[in-house]
């Protein structure tokens, strides 16, 4: 396996920023070309990049024939459109790397949990708009993604928002201030769905007291009105940051373990082969 750091040096970039790889060695006596990769953006509310939502995913994608890569993206104090400009550069670096590495340039999808599942969106839906494109000197096709992956993500602004992403996202002290409106209507990502947005992969718990499921709900009715197509999950329990929702993710206080959300990755792996 081809296991690689690469640090990520944006304008706004904190120290931290990097790129991690999880590239499968190619044999010529195993019948695949190329494989899928998964790109994956923690969680953590924009205020930092939870290890329990990073490599232990990517792994589990591993061991199901895909390639994967974990961004760990800046986070407050670092502002919008830093880490969506840092993902963009992420997908670009996979695509142009997809020969030598035997990653499927068509089948490179992004992924995500809680915030990490808003940026992961975030370039779902602004991947072909000029501020990303200017802002790394590149043509918007090398930022597309494929499809999307999202865990109970945040999605929304209004009235069903996880208040403290947004907060950290724009940097706000108030997320009412009257000249942030325009700004936080952008990142409402429910509001952003075009015939350019990739299709979805999303599941969300009924129970989720953190981001409710409306979050999830909204983006699914939104991409239902633009004939996008999503396959959505919704689990009856679970609290919010389930990652794998099995102890190999389980919170250090025991939390995290739900057994009839664990069928989320399995489906996962399935809906990625007939993409």
């Amino acid at each position: 396996m081809l296991y690689n750091t690469y640090p990520v040096r944006l304008a706004g970039s904190g120290p931290d920023t990097r790129l991690v790889t999880y590239i499968q060695d190619h044999s010529e006596t195993i019948g695949i070309n190329q494989r899928p990769l998964i790109l994956i953006c923690p969680g953590g509310g924009y205020s930092f990049t939870s290890e329990r939502e990073g490599e232990s995913i990517a792994l589990q994608f591993l061991a199901m024939g895909c390639h994967a890569a974990v961004l760990y993206y800046s986070c407050a104090p670092a502002v919008f459109p830093t880490a969506l400009l840092e993902l963009s550069y992420s997908v670009a670096l996979i695509r142009k790397h997809a020969g030598e590495w035997h990653v499927d340039s068509d089948r490179i999808l992004v992924a995500g949990c809680s915030a990490g599942g808003h940026l992961a969106a975030s370039l779902g839906m602004f991947w072909k708009e000029d501020f990303i494109s200017e802002g790394l000197s590149e043509r918007n096709e090398l930022f597309r993604p494929n499809g999307m992956i999202l865990c109970y993500p945040v999605i929304t602004s209004g009235e069903f928002a996880h208040r403290g992403s947004f907060d950290n996202l724009l940097g706000l002290n108030d997320s009412n201030r009257p000249e942030m409106q325009a700004l936080l209507e952008k990142v409402s990502l429910e509001k952003q769905v075009t015939e350019n947005t990739p299709r979805a992969f999303i599941w969300h718990t009924f129970a989720d007291n953190a981001v409710p499921v409306e979050n999830s709900l909204l983006l699914v009715s939104a991409m239902r009105r633009a004939g996008i197509p999503v396959e959505f999950h919704m689990y009856p329990r679970g609290e919010h940051g389930l990652s794998l929702a099995n102890r190999l993710t389980a919170a250090p206080d025991g939390g995290g373990v739900q057994e009839e959300c664990q069928s989320w990755i399995r489906l996962a792996r399935t809906w990625v082969e007939h993409l």
